[in-house]
């Protein structure tokens, strides 16, 4: 029996007929593979973000055109994000992956047929980036929403924790990988063919993987007993619930359009820094620390809220720091010479950012209890889709072309660079507001443990009365 864990069965009275409850070595496998996954799409999404001035002028493209490489993820995952949240829980986890394995999978494929001399459509080499960011982006809503049914099927309650941490880290670390490793691969146009090829290994291995190895959508035997039972409300009667819910809505608009700054702030960094001379090098450095302090946020204050219960709080401290600091971002990247203040800034910004991720998302669980988590984290995500979508096609009409600027490291056409100052002011200033607005009007019960703390009351209640003798 593949079986690592003792199987739980009550022997006292009136509880001998609970089921035994069973958690199977292979659940790290499927952990690993969602893992992969995650990692892999985040790396396909910010490939070309970080050299954004040499795709440009490999392609002979605007670099309007690059940015809606990592545009389209918004826009895709808006229809899809609700499609997504439907197949997990209706059609089953193990579908849901080996899909977006296989989407993700093609994706990285095709992306490279731009580079192939036989596959050539001259100055339309473009539509293949495009075609294989499309198949990219349907992936993305599955990739992101596996990792919470994963750990509710198939990890015991003692581990859906640490589950839930080792999977919500990998998408960063995908992003992490994408700051540091793209301008390595890519210190020259030519070197373009090589970077495809190497971002393309991790999604097929990941779609061998999860199409070789995952048998079986749930486990012949649950791990708890919340995988056994679900008492969430049906999709369409939790969608109404979150419309109506004053506190939930709050919530989306501002979390959700807090991430969308975040997916500006990665995906248009080496653009808003090359203006003002530095590399991009140094725009991957910004771009690492901004994720890693990021996942060390996270880590930290996900360890705090648990012992403390501090949701709200937590929340409101860490969006008021990070508006503070996307303000000394703004205002430091519009000199030349100022690295050191923008890499305390990038870190800061992603520290106290990233540390809201989880701690968000379990407040949005909190205040729309009984809808399920599912619907509840995927309407934020949708939410923040959307309003990603709106952010950088704003901050792109807010630049203004300059000539071209001799100290600028942009590898541009002779239409000369882009300057950003209006862009990034604008955003640091929409931070603010939105950190301001969620401070004032956010509250909200904990609606999840208190139905918690009065089950358990009752449970303590039916088990003092079995154990009254009969008269």
């Amino acid at each position: 029996m593949e079986q690592d864990e003792a199987s739980v069965l009550l022997p006292e009275r009136g509880l001998s007929r609970l089921p035994r409850f069973k958690a199977y070595r292979r659940r790290w496998f499927l952990l690993g593979v969602v893992c992969l996954l995650n990692c892999s799409n985040a790396m396909l999404w910010l490939t070309f973000a970080p050299v954004a001035d040499k795709i440009a002028a490999y392609f002979h493209i605007s670099l309007e055109m690059v940015n809606w490489l990592s545009i389209v993820y918004l826009l895709i995952s808006i229809p899809f994000g609700l499609v997504a949240t439907w197949v997990l829980d209706s059609v089953g986890l193990r579908c849901a992956v080996i899909l977006s394995a296989g989407l993700n999978m093609t994706g990285s494929i095709i992306r490279t047929f731009s580079v192939m001399k036989f596959m050539s459509l001259g100055s339309q080499n473009y539509w293949y980036l495009f075609a294989g960011q499309c198949l990219c982006a349907l992936a993305q809503p599955l990739v992101i929403f596996s990792p919470t049914k994963l750990a509710a099927l198939w990890f015991p309650d003692h581990q859906r924790a640490t589950a839930n941490m080792i999977s919500s880290m990998s998408n960063p670390l995908g992003i992490l990988i994408a700051n540091v490793l793209s301008p390595i691969l890519v210190p020259e146009g030519k070197h373009i063919p090589l970077m495809l090829g190497v971002y393309a290994i991790p999604a097929v291995t990941a779609c061998a993987l999860a199409a070789v190895g995952i048998h079986e959508k749930v486990p012949p035997t649950p791990p708890s007993a919340s995988a056994t039972n679900s008492t969430s409300q049906p999709f369409l009667t939790g969608l109404k619930m979150l419309l109506r819910n004053k506190p939930y809505i709050i919530l989306a608009v501002c979390f959700g359009g807090g991430i969308g700054m975040f997916t500006c702030f990665s995906a248009l960094l080496e653009q808003i820094l090359c203006e003002k001379g530095y590399s991009n090098v140094f725009a991957g450095l910004n771009g690492a620390l901004f994720t890693v302090f990021g996942l060390l946020g996270a880590f930290l204050l996900g360890l705090y809220v648990d012992r403390t219960r501090n949701f709200i709080e937590s929340t409101k401290i860490c969006f008021c720091l990070s508006a503070l600091a996307s303000i000394v971002f703004a205002v430091a990247s519009r000199f030349r010479g100022q690295a050191i203040a923008l890499a305390i800034a990038s870190s800061v910004f992603g520290f106290f950012g990233f540390a809201m991720y989880p701690i968000a998302m379990e407040l949005a669980v909190e205040c729309s209890y009984p809808v399920g988590e599912g619907t509840s984290t995927g309407l934020i995500f949708v939410a923040s889709q959307i309003e990603g979508v709106i952010l950088m096609i704003l901050l792109q009409a807010l630049t203004v072309r300059v000539s071209e600027d001799p100290s600028s490291t942009c590898a541009l056409d002779q239409d000369g660079a882009l300057d950003w100052t209006t862009p990034v002011l604008v955003l640091a200033g929409l931070c603010s507001a939105m950190a301001c607005f969620y401070v004032i009007f956010f509250h909200t019960d904990y609606k999840r443990l208190n139905a918690e703390t009065n089950s358990d009351l009752v449970r303590t209640e039916d088990t003092e009365s079995a154990d009254v003798p009969e008269a």
